[in-house]
């Protein structure tokens, strides 16, 4: 019975709304939820503070010729030293990254500051209304009104430190206006308390409000970063792991390494049982992944049969092999799969940080390369990243000096693929993707050569030869259609972007809202700080902005807010598996859900089946995108597809 008590004290002084009738967590989740109240009161607690001393001092400004002065100057002075202490700390701490759990110990201190804080204002009416004059009576009452509304203001999220805030105020207000025998005063008493009364219900409406809302946000977060067939943290909740790892690296010298593992005989599993096989392959793979890492490491699935890990607290290079090792060991007992034993490898890359990179980009492509070399020697290899040694590393250097001719040479040129209005039955627009028509080895993938072009600086000039050509031949279709170009984050590092979005749209005469910018979520993270501010300037010319890659990329769902989006694009990854995953058509409608209400506008990327198109009609989605639609085409064929897209009543592939 007392450990029942102990526990349910606990849960009640940690802020748990279950004791008052709220939605029940479990610890994780209530770790959340208490991260995200005391975020919103530390935002608070500088200017609440200071309002503290401001009341303290004019309290002593009231009662100067009162008998009781010296002990309301010692009472200020100690109100003062704490208020502006706490606000400080409150301060400071909101310069250090939110966590993403908060102990029940640390509510139980903010509890206990609110008590004490809201005792020292109870000791205002209680020690000094009596000996005060009419004028002072007048001014402590409106003070104790004052810090009972601010205090509920400060702890509206929290009820149980609201309560510990304001009832010692309350009763010692209630106290000295009783008893001082005049009617009047026992009206002002029991209206005090009625408003006090009125106050907390607002708090406990607004925090079992705030709670269901935080509970549905962290509960959407989740579905978008979990890999919904292996149920492992997805590229998206990576990406996060690995900017919270390289932060870790800045502050306190932790190294880690990042290891790629490649299924080596995942495709024969595939072609030989069938998808549903290579399915439960993946399964068993990434339980044995995870039986393998340590409670600090990280595993994730990053692409089809890509795992990625990231192993903390690194003593030595040798520590990363055995972990290495470990994992290829893992795979040496064959994967019992429809009754049949099959053989199973991996490879494995590795990079160290800070050895190897200091940013996810840096990381990721060097343990790519790595990884490469490791599945080039064979199954069951590990290499750890190399440039000296890697041919691909020299191909990329290669390219690179290619490249810096490609603009001049005429080499570039940009393929269209169409957006397609689900309700309307018709194209609206089309998104620009460059090419790369190299004299040798023919077209290259944009994949292949921007990552080159960011880096070097090229990207440049190869994206204002973009935006002109795009915004030239837009001008050459009908007014109603708009066409879409992809930014990266580099390009926003050069401020005239701006100035050569504008010429472009002048020079070919049309109308900024045909012109749609598609940027990433990484984007807005990145080190290239101006991109809001451009973003934002391009948004008042009247360009729309569209969230590419929906999902996939660093931040979480909180960058929807950070700018006027007119539409996000779901990724592919998510549709092309909603129709045999049960997950990702919940993910699908929770994104469109989402969007419809912020008043976004939602395109469906790599839709190829009419299958995926009628589902996506029957969620409400409002734009498609993909080969059912139109594969990207050169600029001289837009009238013909445009022809054929006024004879369809739905599409066709």
């Amino acid at each position: 019975m007392r450990t029942y008590l102990s526990s349910y004290l606990s849960k009640l002084f940690a802020g748990d709304l279950a004791a008052f009738g709220g939605p029940a967590t479990d610890e994780a989740v209530a770790g959340y939820i208490r991260a995200e109240q005391i975020s919103l009161v530390l935002g608070y607690s500088l200017g609440i503070m200071l309002a503290n001393a401001c009341n303290a001092t004019v309290l002593v400004i009231a009662l100067w010729y009162s008998s009781n002065r010296n002990y309301a100057l010692i009472w200020a002075a100690a109100v003062v030293c704490g208020a502006l202490s706490i606000g400080l700390k409150a301060r400071l701490s909101r310069r250090i990254t939110k966590p993403q759990f908060v102990s029940r110990q640390a509510m139980h201190r903010l509890v206990r500051n609110a008590l004490v804080l809201g005792t020292a204002w109870a000791v205002v009416p209680v020690a000094f209304f009596a000996e005060a004059s009419n004028g002072g009576q007048l001014v402590i009452t409106c003070l104790c009104s004052g810090m009972l509304a601010g205090g509920a203001f400060a702890f509206a999220t929290i009820p149980v430190a609201a309560v510990a805030f304001t009832a010692p105020i309350f009763v010692g207000t209630a106290i000295c206006l009783g008893r001082n025998g005049d009617f009047v005063y026992l009206l002002v008493a029991i209206l005090v308390v009625a408003y006090g009364f009125v106050l907390l219900r607002g708090v406990f409406a607004h925090s079992f409000e705030f709670t269901k809302r935080t509970i549905a946000q962290l509960e959407a977060e989740r579905r978008v970063r979990r890999d919904p067939l292996t149920q492992l943290p997805n590229r998206f909740a990576f990406n996060e792991s690995l900017e919270a790892a390289l932060n870790r690296l800045a502050r306190s010298g932790e190294e880690f390494a990042v290891f790629l593992l490649d299924l080596d005989r995942f495709k024969d599993v595939n072609d030989k049982f069938g998808h549903p096989a290579g399915d439960e392959f993946l399964i068993q793979a990434a339980a044995r992944l995870q039986r393998c890492a340590r409670e600090t490491d990280t595993v994730a699935r990053i692409g089809g049969d890509e795992f990625a890990l990231i192993v903390t607290n690194l003593a030595k290079v040798e520590d990363a092999l055995e972990i290495a090792e470990r994992f290829i060991g893992a795979f040496g007992e064959p994967f019992l799969i429809e009754r049949c034993e099959i053989a199973g490898a991996t490879s494995v890359g590795i990079v160290l940080a800070p050895r190897d990179g200091n940013t996810p980009h840096e990381l990721l492509k060097n343990a790519d390369l790595a990884l490469y070399r490791a599945k080039t020697a064979g199954p069951g290899t590990v290499r750890f990243f190399e440039v000296s040694d890697d041919k691909s590393a020299r191909d990329r250097r290669a390219l690179q000096r290619d490249l810096e001719k490609a603009v001049g040479r005429d080499e570039l040129f940009l393929v269209y693929q169409p957006f397609f209005d689900i309700r309307e039955n018709r194209v609206t627009g089309f998104e620009a993707l460059l090419r790369w028509q190299h004299p040798v080895r023919g077209v290259i993938s944009p994949a292949e050569f921007i990552p080159i072009a960011e880096e070097t600086g090229l990207i440049h000039p190869i994206g204002e030869w973009v935006v002109r050509r795009a915004c030239s031949t837009l001008s050459n279709w009908p007014s109603d259609l708009r066409v879409a170009v992809n930014f990266s984050a580099a390009q926003f590092h050069n401020t005239s972007i701006l100035q050569t979005i504008v010429q472009a749209l002048a020079q070919a005469r049309v109308a900024p809202s045909r012109l749609e910018i598609e940027i990433t979520e990484s984007m807005l993270i990145s080190k290239y700080g101006p991109a809001s501010s451009i973003l934002n300037s391009l948004l008042e010319l009247g360009v729309t902005v569209a969230l590419d890659d929906f999902g996939t990329g660093f931040s979480s769902l909180t960058y929807l807010l950070k700018l006027p989006y007119t539409r996000i694009k779901i990724d592919q990854s998510f549709i092309r598996d909603m129709l045999t995953r049960p997950d990702s058509a919940a993910v699908v409608k929770s994104i469109i859900g989402l969007a419809q209400d912020l008043h976004i506008g939602v395109v469906a990327e790599g839709v190829e089946t009419t299958e995926q198109l009628e589902c996506l009609r029957q969620t409400s989605c409002d734009e498609v995108q993909g080969y059912l639609i139109g594969r990207p085409v050169s600029a001289d064929r837009i009238f013909a597809l445009l022809d054929q897209n006024r004879q369809w009543t739905t599409p066709a592939a």
